[in-house]
């Protein structure tokens, strides 16, 4: 497994003074994701979960919708120049009842740790129909609950803390309990990550479940959360215009600016 973070020597200078120090850094590598064999997207990722963003990112694509539609998952042969295996190349075989991939959710050649949909080869295949419809849920939460979230997702986050440079995510019940908070690079990433729990634990369709993300709500995280049955997104930052409209359409709750006791409802009634 790759390092998760990296030591650098950085030049600090300060009103103080100028002066060398060692610094941490969130770590960046590529990975591969194949599914039998066939190539299909790179991702740009803080190594780690590597198998739950795999699981993760065919769920939101609409490939997979269940744990045991993943039969296998293993690292295929990748070495760095001292023949290492660099753990960037990960293998997924669906099982015998799930299709291949269609040609539309192949990446033209990656996705940044920034944006996972700017990769997409077909504009038409950007928003896609969930199997499991949020606009079901009747899940709800208690603002008070709520606003409490963003603290406790920062003291989950322990690669951030010590390198300031990772997105989070958490699923979180309607008692304010955090089921699993992962880290990473990029936002996407971590979403994917979170989804991979998600459907590795069997709760998917997650509709008594909440999305929290440490940044904004982007389109594209709203539509994985979408793909994953997920009713309620609350974020620290803003909402994009194209993620409130799916989220509308879809029958969510999208929380933005949550900060304090404090917050933006943009669609849904969720929030008690």
């Amino acid at each position: 497994m790759g390092r998760v973070t990296v030591r650098r020597p950085v030049r600090k200078l300060t009103p103080h003074g100028d002066r060398r120090r060692p610094d941490t850094l969130a770590a960046e590598e590529p990975l591969e994701i194949r599914v039998s064999g066939t190539p299909l997207a790179v991702t740009m990722r803080t190594p780690g979960h590597d198998v739950e963003l795999a699981h993760g990112f065919l769920l939101s694509e609409g490939v997979i919708g269940a744990r045991e539609d993943v039969v296998l998952a293993r690292y295929c042969d990748s070495v760095d120049d001292t023949g290492r295996n660099t753990y960037n190349v990960l293998d997924l075989q669906l099982a015998d009842d799930v299709p291949m991939p269609d040609v539309g959710v192949q990446r033209n050649f990656y996705t940044t740790s920034s944006c996972g949909v700017c990769g997409k080869a077909a504009l038409d295949a950007v928003r896609l129909k969930s199997r499991f419809a949020p606009g079901d849920s009747t899940f709800t939460i208690d603002r008070t609950v709520l606003s409490a979230l963003p603290d406790a997702l920062r003291r989950e986050q322990r690669v951030f803390a010590s390198t300031g440079g990772l997105h989070a995510a958490a699923l979180f019940t309607a008692d304010g309990t955090l089921l699993a908070v992962r880290e990473d690079v990029g936002r996407h990433n971590a979403v994917d990550k979170l989804l991979g729990w998600t459907l590795q634990e069997n709760r998917v369709p997650a509709r008594d479940t909440g999305l929290l993300l440490s940044g904004r709500a982007s389109f594209e995280l709203v539509q994985k959360a979408t793909m994953a049955g997920i009713s309620l997104i609350a974020a620290v930052s803003a909402p994009s215009s194209l993620a409130v409209e799916l989220a509308e359409d879809n029958g969510m709750t999208l929380v933005g600016f949550l900060r304090g006791e404090s917050m933006n409802v943009y669609t849904g009634n969720g929030i008690e």
